[in-house]
């Protein structure tokens, strides 16, 4: 199936695996590029050693394209970019949008640039300081998230670029890609559906969690880290809702100093990526120490299991996922399915190509 994003990236399918923190690791992105997708491996959560020694076990599983998600307001964002132009990366996906300047270094050296964005005047930004395409999240969406459906949300960031725009955000399948490229998407991004596979480190007795929960099962809370976060609706979840402002802050700087011990950051680095945070997202301290409160909650929930103590972030689609496949039969399935569909419709005709 042949897209713009295909044609893009050097992919056989119009299908990408988000760049989960805690779960978008070596096997997942592997697993995904062998499928004929694109895998975008997690460098939030790793320090910039783990994202070198990630980057090397990627290429050994595969000879295959692959993603690596950064952080562009982190200290130490200049040297991760030179490491995948060094080891030649293919893609570098951002969940916040990167410098003019940091796209033009990628682009000049080959690099694939995807930013994430939320709404249409943010692709418009992207797009004019030379981003390759853009994924688009729909408030369906798990982990930060916004609060206009894809539905709207697709279209009006179709309507304002010229780029190649993936849609993410409630898809789980082949119908959702037909949709996705029928609005004039250039392919889906999924990330729950990926993290219940079966090639995902996430813990099982975690996954069959999330097996349980109805379309009714996540929450958009902002007591994480003070943005708006869709997670499963946990007893931890109900309690941080219920705690007070004070109380909050006092655990989320518990959590950040925990998350410096295990990272290996030293505190000055800590203070200078929150200081660049609170800068350029125009946050308050309060807001900076919340953001820093994310990681371990995650880590607590997705890589030690513990649910009573961690959170898990979730698109809605968690409630209509009842299996564990592995990776490549989600890719072939999604495709297959996506491809009769269009078929159906008569919108496949011989040697057709969607862009």
């Amino acid at each position: 199936m042949s897209t713009a994003l295909t044609r893009l990236v050097g992919i056989d399918h119009p299908v990408v695996q988000t760049g989960m923190g805690w779960v978008a690791g070596p096997r997942l992105v592997s697993a995904t590029a062998e499928a004929g997708g694109l895998g975008i491996l997690a460098s939030a959560t790793m320090t910039f050693a783990e994202l070198a020694a990630a980057i090397a076990e990627v290429k050994e599983r595969t000879g295959r394209p692959f993603g690596v998600n950064l952080r562009a307001d982190a200290a130490d964002a200049p040297d991760r970019v030179d490491l995948l132009i060094k080891e030649g990366v293919r893609v570098a996906s951002f969940a916040l949008a990167p410098r003019k300047e940091m796209i033009a270094k990628l682009r000049d050296h080959g690099v694939v640039v995807i930013p994430s964005v939320g709404a249409a005047r943010h692709a418009e930004k992207v797009a004019a300081w030379g981003a390759d395409a853009v994924i688009v999240q729909g408030g369906e969406g798990g982990g930060h998230t916004g609060g206009v459906a894809t539905t709207l949300l697709l279209p009006s960031v179709l309507d304002a670029v010229d780029i190649p725009v993936v849609a993410a955000g409630g898809f789980y399948d082949g119908r959702g890609l037909a949709a996705a490229l029928a609005y004039g998407a250039a392919g889906v991004a999924m990330g729950t559906r990926f993290l219940l596979s079966k090639e995902s480190t996430v813990p099982d007795e975690v996954k069959q969690l999330y097996l349980t929960h109805e379309l009714t099962g996540t929450v958009v809370t902002h007591r994480v880290d003070g943005l708006p976060h869709r997670v499963l609706r946990t007893g931890l979840v109900d309690r941080l809702e219920s705690a007070g402002r004070a109380r909050g802050l006092l655990a989320a700087a518990r959590n950040a100093a925990r998350f410096r011990r295990i990272t290996g950051l030293s505190l000055s680095s800590l203070l200078r990526e929150g200081w660049a945070m609170k800068h350029r997202n125009g946050l308050s301290w309060s807001q900076v120490v919340m953001a820093a409160n994310t990681p371990m909650l995650l880590r607590a929930g997705l890589v030690e299991g513990r649910t009573d103590a961690g959170v898990l972030a979730s698109g809605q689609v968690v409630g209509l996922i009842r299996e564990l496949p592995g990776v490549p039969e989600i890719v072939r399935s999604t495709v297959d399915e996506a491809t009769e569909i269009l078929r159906r419709l008569g919108a496949d005709g011989e040697g057709r190509s969607w862009s």
